[in-house]
């Protein structure tokens, strides 16, 4: 059928100076079996720019034809899945369901932009979906009783939609709606520490020198993903401050423009000495990666020593103010576990934010179920031991639940990979060491792209093989047992 035809079966295209509504599919009311909340917050308003859902947008018949097939989506995926929710997780199903029409919307508003065609109705929708999904949050943390006041945002209280100026590229737009703005480039496989979760106790096959990406392979690669839309670049390994020419690496990537964010995730053995001369060059973020607070412990979890060097590197990220410190914590069961409520009390005085990492399976770490420490049970333990622990509003494609606590001067944050996928709002991708692209973290499938690269392919071949290998990115990966049991490449070669 015709989509205009389409549109006069299931929707009224608005005139002038009334509001746009969309109705409920047969059999499903918007309201009938929500809470009064969620109900509410479909028919919020947004007072900056007059944007938002129900409001008077003004839109003319044109318009609304150009939407029509991203407000379909709402209907399907917002408004139906709306009836029946119940509680915190139905609030955090209903925000990622509303994840693809959001992607949508922007990526119809980018497109509009980049022909010189500005539309209000677009940025006006986009904001809508965000103040639903801003509200639909709020509601989670009046539900709960147990998450900060000021993370219940009013409509109208959201920030203005600014509008991108980085050029949209279907390249980095999977078949699901997902823009990909964020890539991680392993930058070596090689490790000054053999974590037990990361590499197996024999070690791993390195591939060799001659069959990873040069200084200026990464570098062409890296301004093919800023020029195509990527904001935010995060260097792993292996461990990649043991790469000689890392200080010239981060000069050339900080220098390309759209570049925002240039992160790092380190292990932090040697990092305090190259941290003055690395934020000169442009890194601006870093992940420290660091499983117990216990010396002895660590040098059995990483079978080498090194943990008052690892101390070190935070305290001088913190004195040298970088504006991210993160510090990674892999919990394991029997391992670690006893640990959880001291790496929270680290935040008290230090202004970083931990995050405690689901165990998760990859080619040689023994993985096992026994091992893993669930979210929900991580944090039962920090709220028997803290009060006044507060949930911090997410970014749409943040990989963590984040929280503070009061009187800390950092904060906490869960990555829950296994228990609560968070694959919807998906916007990575990564750059191995030898040159292959992987477009999830769990997928075995990969692309090289330095085969192409000196088999003297150009810009634009590139492009095609990177959107084609987006394009086939799964809309989630598998359940945990199930990843379990698929062949990936452990985590040395992958980069963290």
């Amino acid at each position: 059928m015709h989509r205009g035809s389409h549109i006069h079966a299931g929707w009224a295209a608005p005139s002038n100076h009334q509001p746009l509504t969309c109705p409920a599919r047969k059999g499903h009311s918007a309201s009938a079996s929500a809470s009064p909340s969620i109900a509410a917050a479909a028919r919020c308003r947004v007072s900056r720019r007059g944007a938002g859902i129900g409001l008077d947008l003004g839109l003319g018949l044109k318009a609304a034809v150009s939407c029509f097939y991203f407000l379909e989506k709402v209907t399907i995926l917002v408004i139906k899945p709306v009836a029946g929710l119940r509680g915190g997780e139905g609030i955090d199903s209903l925000c990622q369901t509303m994840m693809m029409p959001l992607r949508c919307l922007s990526e119809l508003a980018r497109r509009r932009r980049g022909c010189c065609r500005s539309d209000h109705a677009v940025d006006a929708m986009r904001a809508g979906l965000q103040c639903l999904m801003s509200t639909c949050s709020s509601t989670k943390a009046t539900d709960n009783h147990s998450f900060s006041n000021t993370y219940a945002t009013s409509c109208a209280n959201l920030p203005e939609v600014a509008p991108s100026e980085a050029p949209l590229s279907d390249m980095l737009v999977d078949s699901f709606g997902r823009f990909h703005n964020y890539l991680r480039i392993s930058l070596t496989e090689r490790c000054n520490l053999r974590c037990q979760y990361c590499m197996p106790a024999e070690g791993v096959e390195l591939t060799p020198s001659s069959e990873l990406l040069s200084h200026d392979e990464i570098i062409r690669v890296a301004d093919l993903f800023v020029t195509s839309g990527v904001d935010k670049i995060r260097l792993t390994g292996g461990e990649p401050t043991i790469r000689k020419d890392i200080e010239d690496i981060c000069l050339h990537l900080s220098g390309l423009k759209g570049l925002k964010t240039l992160a790092m995730t380190t292990n932090g053995l040697v990092l305090s000495k190259k941290l003055p001369r690395l934020k000169e060059c442009g890194l601006n973020a870093l992940n420290i990666s660091l499983d117990t607070l216990v010396p002895a412990k660590f040098e059995f979890m990483t079978r080498r020593k090194g943990h008052s060097r690892v101390m070190e590197s935070i305290d001088a990220a913190i004195e040298l103010g970088f504006q991210s410190v993160k510090v990674n914590c892999v919990v394991m069961r029997g391992m670690n576990d006893d640990e959880i409520c001291d790496f929270v009390e680290m935040t008290r005085d230090k202004p970083v934010n931990v995050r405690f990492i689901e165990f998760m399976p990859f080619d040689g770490n023994v993985w096992n179920v026994k091992k893993l420490v669930p979210y929900a049970e991580i944090m039962d333990k920090v709220r028997q031991r803290f009060n006044g622990v507060e949930r911090l509003q997410d970014h749409p494609s943040e990989t963590a639940k984040n929280f503070k606590i009061d009187g800390h001067a950092g904060t906490i944050s869960f990555i829950t990979s296994m228990t609560q996928h968070f694959c919807a709002g998906c916007n990575r991708l990564r750059l191995l060491a030898d040159g292959n692209l992987k477009v999830c973290l769990f997928g075995p499938s990969e692309v090289s792209l330095r085969e192409p690269i000196r088999a003297g392919v150009d810009d634009a071949g590139l492009r095609e093989i990177i959107s084609a290998a987006v394009k086939r990115k799964k809309a989630k990966h598998a359940g945990m047992f199930d990843i379990a049991k698929t062949a990936n490449r452990p985590m040395i070669h992958i980069g963290g």
